[in-house]
């Protein structure tokens, strides 16, 4: 019997102490932007753009603006060549107006693109990326450099996004780098001719065990249909393709983030030698 009181006491010490971490984290680092700096290396990309430097930034929902203002700050002192959006603004009360003004402030050498979410309306918040000269991708692509094509899709649960559409016109040969706001479009349709995926949508889990998926505890468990697969970080599309998938840098309805830090995603790509 007493062995029994004293296992239970351990167990509740234990889950006191978990709890407590989590907690911490939760009010500490998972309110603060981690600017996560990720590489690729592609036989395919153009020799002459190494050490090309693109921010992605998603899930910026309700994101104060001074947040957004530092983040406009960081990256113009980093010389960012390309900015992508990945969608999910807050339409309420015009909050994405406010957003994309601040983040179309950011410095960049060949623009900003931006696709919709799964809480976009598209078309008001196509018209405003255009007011503030962010060009929208939906189903579309173009290329920014010779080799280097870059596409975007329309939300996967809103409309009806087409890999092979928003990569119509790109050639063979080309380095081609898709903005999906949901990461499962990966697995739904075919990605091989693909080089880089890069999503939001999850959230990293928003709220986690330890930073790993926990379906009885994160925000809504059917967010992708692939589990810890697209959680965050780096994955594989159904044809092998790289997939990043961003934690998103902004607030949803103040639910906290635990262990699921927002990001700002820094990808740098070179060339295979």
């Amino acid at each position: 019997m007493l062995k029994i009181k004293k296992a239970i006491k351990v167990f509740f010490i234990l889950g006191a102490v978990i709890i407590s971490i989590h907690a911490i984290h939760a009010l500490t680092l998972d309110r603060t932007i981690e600017y996560k700096e990720v590489s690729l290396n592609s036989s395919r990309w153009p020799e002459k753009l190494d050490g090309y430097l693109i921010a992605f930034i998603t899930d910026i929902h309700t994101a104060p603006d001074e947040v957004l203002q530092s983040i406009v700050n960081e990256l113009n002192e980093r010389q960012i060549d390309l900015l992508l959006l990945g969608g999910d603004f807050s339409m309420k009360d015009g909050h994405y107006i406010r957003s994309i003004e601040i983040l179309s402030e950011i410095k960049t050498t060949d623009g900003i693109f931006g696709v919709e979410g799964n809480h976009d309306d598209y078309m008001r918040l196509f018209n405003v990326m255009e007011a503030y000269n962010i060009t929208p991708l939906s189903n579309s692509g173009l290329h920014i450099h010779n080799g280097f094509f870059l596409a975007g899709t329309e939300d996967l649960w809103n409309r009806n996004p087409c890999i092979a559409t928003a990569t119509l016109n790109a050639e063979p040969g080309d380095f081609i780098l898709l903005v999906s706001h949901n990461p499962d479009i990966a697995m739904k349709q075919t990605t091989g001719g693909l080089d880089l995926i890069l999503s939001g949508h999850t959230h990293g889990g928003q709220i986690t065990f330890f930073g790993l998926w926990a379906p009885w505890l994160t925000l809504r468990s059917s967010i992708t249909e692939y589990g810890q697969r697209f959680s965050s970080g780096w994955s594989l599309s159904r044809d092998g393709v790289s997939v990043y998938v961003s934690n998103g840098t902004g607030e949803y309805f103040h639910i906290p983030r635990v262990f699921a830090r927002p990001q700002v995603i820094l990808m740098s790509i070179e060339t295979v030698k």
